[in-house]
């Protein structure tokens, strides 16, 4: 590095394209590549035709308690990453659940700092086992997505090292090959100059040694970020870093050394995830895995009498009623969207694969599965040879007004496009160029449909040439408003049945770093038809699967969501199903906690968050009892919407979002509140049950015998919580015990657990120190004093 120029090191400060570093082959540091996740590889191009395997989503595994099972899933990744020559994955979101109206809640493990930071750094390991370099997002406080690129978070020290920066202290533990600074302001300074956070926690106190860098377009300034401690702006060219950087020196607003210590952290990163690399897994481990791993985030809340589960050879008819019985939600919506098979089975199909052959197995939607922006089912309206029968036609045009020849000319089969400035090699994203998307649709019954359009710029839709609906471009500041796709504009057109049209969407680029373009047809038909078909089957059925939950617009990233209720379709149509047979297992297809108080109606409630593309069959093993729930709750569900500490996330006038809930977030909160929750952390069952004994304390931390008194095999989660200055999860373990079996379970204990922060940095909490080992936060379980002094001095 010593042999580099002042400009050499300048160039290394920033990103050389949307997805890669620079290279000074003469010094020998090469380029590396990224992509988004963490579900999986993000294609870069948000393009559905680039596939890949989906994982769990962040909160699923949350739910999993199972820090091995992380680090199997973070493994998956990397070698999804090594098989499309990606370096280093912008994962794992370490942020926290604090308000379940995040957009991005579904990304987040927990609510909880331990639980989040164990899994995660589990994740990191696994990822980094093959060779693929991680890079822990958001840094930090990036909890939620309202004016994110503004709000400025005011949150105490004692909470920010607790709770906010302990999952990242574990990312760095961990090895993680970067971190990610967030787009928000943290107490005033922008993260990506944040000097307290990067420099004096974690370089200057942890030792962190990877490298600090911006999230996309998340610069402000030259001098100030690179003395803050940062040292890599992405995406490139450069706006702030690179040679500015080598100008701020020369002009004497920034030491040489930072400059030259920024790049030595990007060469050392460079060097370390280009290196060897493994691919250890097959396809068929790869699939029994995602099998494996959404099993065991679902968590079962409720089982009156056992209704699960269900013996598919002691039932009649089975009715399986629901709109995410046929179209489940694999995956929320953000840049990091992963392109999935198209032929990724529905539960409805896995259930009558399993229980078809014992059963009679009926199917109801109840309500319309897509209530925000339908599907687009048409065929293409120009032949291009490239085999494809159907979605829309894109032409681009170096015209703002879709005019002269298209530049270039592609089939994809979505209704909802999205593009990174300057992704697609011929279109002028940034020079005012157009799109035209273009298909034929056939009506198959007659009456009025409506046609809807959405976009992040203008545009306008067109039926046979008459123009229908038009859309203004996105409001000022708003260039990721792309991901709001479903907040779209419809307009009423009469059709016949068997008529067909043609369907065109024009679109003009503005000089946003991200442009979206989202349309759909919505066919007649009547809510109140679907509903009552859905309570005859209920009423015809020995029992109802009735599976509910969100489509993939209902979170994402740069919106957050202003309730936590289900679509009031879905609640009406509960209310039908339980009216019309007691015996109803309510399946929920939802990325974060969410509003259930229609629960008490059913006979079972079962989480399964967003599992991935392992869900139709996992679910229907669980349902079958093939397969245990595994899961307990990684977040807290109150009982009402004020019962959580920190719900609302509507910065202030002046921009400011106070975390004045401070260490009591989430379940901590509602027990220093005295307000039970409906389902607190770590609560849940599955269907074998155990019996505890012999709890002690041991030289290392808390120990008890887990006897499995059931006659099936299964897991259950050991939980221990100290209650002082508040209720606070400390260590936690997942065992698998046999029928008739038991399990001496040990928990380490590091003396760090028993320490806050203070004016003196860390200090020991005053004796007597008492733990709780819980089956969740609110069981008093079994109390046990320990002497916190004497535990060792093993880190985090």
């Amino acid at each position: 590095m010593s042999a580099l120029t002042l400009d050499q090191a300048a160039l290394l400060t920033a990103g050389a394209a949307m997805w890669a570093t620079p290279t000074v082959p003469e010094a020998g540091i090469p380029s590396f590549t990224m992509s988004d996740g963490p579900m999986g590889i993000a294609s870069g191009k948000v393009d559905e035709r680039d596939i890949a395997r989906l994982s769990p989503c962040a909160t699923a595994l949350g739910a999993s308690w199972d820090v091995d099972l992380a680090r199997r899933i973070g493994t998956l990744v990397g070698q999804e990453a090594v098989g499309r020559g990606i370096d280093m994955v912008l994962a794992p979101n370490i942020n926290l659940a604090r308000s379940p109206l995040a957009g991005r809640a579904f990304e987040y493990f927990s609510e909880d700092p331990l639980l989040a930071g164990l899994l995660g750094a589990a994740w990191i390991g696994g990822l980094q086992s093959t060779g693929t370099g991680s890079c822990a997002k958001h840094l930090v406080c990036n909890d939620s997505e309202t004016a994110r690129d503004t709000m400025n978070v005011i949150v105490d020290e004692r909470t920010l090292r607790e709770v906010y920066l302990l999952p990242f202290e574990f990312a760095a533990a961990a090895g993680c090959a970067g971190m990610l600074a967030a787009y928000n302001r943290v107490n005033g300074d922008y993260c990506a100059e944040q000097h307290h956070v990067l420099t004096e926690v974690v370089k200057s106190e942890w030792g962190y040694q990877g490298v600090l860098m911006s999230d996309w377009f998340g610069t402000h300034s030259t001098a100030p970020t690179l003395a803050a401690g940062l040292d890599l702006e992405m995406p490139g060219p450069a706006r702030f870093l690179g040679a500015k950087a080598a100008a701020a020196v020369d002009e004497g607003t920034l030491a040489e050394t930072r400059v030259r210590d920024a790049a030595a952290r990007v060469a050392n990163a460079a060097r370390r995830v280009t290196g060897p690399k493994s691919r250890p897994l097959a396809e068929a481990e790869i699939t029994a895995l995602l099998e494996e791993a959404a099993a065991a985030g679902m968590v079962l809340l409720r089982n009156e009498s056992a209704l699960l589960p269900l013996d598919p050879a002691r039932i009649g008819t089975l009715a399986v009623i629901g709109p995410n019985a046929a179209a489940p939600c694999f995956q929320g919506g953000t840049f990091a969207k992963i392109s999935v098979r198209p032929d990724l089975a529905s539960p409805i199909e896995a259930i009558r694969a399993r229980f078809g052959a014992h059963c009679k197995v009926l199917f109801e939607p109840g309500v319309d599965p897509a209530p925000r922006l339908p599907l687009m089912q048409v065929t293409p309206a120009h032949d291009i040879g490239d085999g494809c029968t159907s979605g829309m036609t894109l032409d681009y045009f170096a015209s703002p007004d879709c005019s002269g020849e298209p530049l270039t000319r592609e089939t994809r089969d979505t209704n909802s496009l999205v593009w990174f400035a300057g992704m697609h090699d011929q279109a002028p994203f940034a020079k005012g160029g157009s799109i035209r998307a273009s298909g034929r649709f056939t009506a198959t019954k007659a009456g009025t449909h409506r046609f809807h359009l959405g976009a992040t710029g203008v545009s306008r839709l067109l039926v046979d040439g008459r123009e229908v609906l038009t859309t203004t471009e996105c409001p000022p500041g708003d260039t990721m408003g792309v991901l709001k796709a479903g907040d779209s504009e419809s307009a009423p057109v009469d059709l016949a049945a068997g008529q067909t049209v043609e369907v065109v969407a024009e679109f003009t680029f503005a000089g946003a770093r991200v442009h979206g373009l989202w349309y759909g047809i919505r066919a007649p038909g009547s809510g109140e038809e679907l509903l009552a078909a859905a309570e005859a089957a209920a009423r015809a059925a020995d029992a109802v699967v009735l599976i509910v939950g969100e489509t993939s617009d209902s979170s994402v990233e740069s919106k957050d969501r202003t309730g936590t209720q289900l679509a009031a379709g879905q609640l009406e149509l509960i209310t039908r199903v339980t009216a019309a047979n007691p015996r109803v297992a309510v399946v929920t297809n939802v990325g974060h906690a969410y509003d259930a108080a229609w629960e008490d109606r059913a006979a079972a409630h079962l989480a399964t968050w967003y599992p991935g593309e392992g869900f139709a069959a996992a679910l229907a093993a669980v349902l079958a009892g093939d397969r245990e729930p595994g899961g307990r709750m990684p977040v807290t569900i109150a009982r009402e919407e004020a019962d959580y500490p920190g719900y609302s996330l509507k910065p202030q006038a002046d921009g400011a979002l106070p975390y004045a809930e401070g260490t009591r977030i989430g379940y901590r909160g509602l027990i220093a509140a005295g307000r039970a929750a409906r389902h607190t952390l770590g609560a849940g069952e599955g269907y074998a049950r155990f019996a505890w004994s012999d709890p002690a304390i041991t030289a290392e931390g808390a120990a008890i015998t887990v006897t499995n008194v059931s006659a099936r095999a299964g897991t259950d989660v050991v939980q221990v919580y100290r209650d002082a200055p508040e209720a606070t999860l400390i260590g936690f373990a997942k065992v698998h015990v046999e029928p008739g079996h038991a399990a001496r379970v040990m928990i380490p204990l590091p003396r760090r657990r028993f320490m806050v922060w203070g004016d003196s940095g860390w200090e020991l909490l005053p004796a007597p120190h008492r733990v709780r080992i819980a089956r969740h936060a609110e069981d008093a379980g079994h109390a046990l004093e320990i002497d916190a002094a004497s535990l060792p001095d093993t880190g985090l």
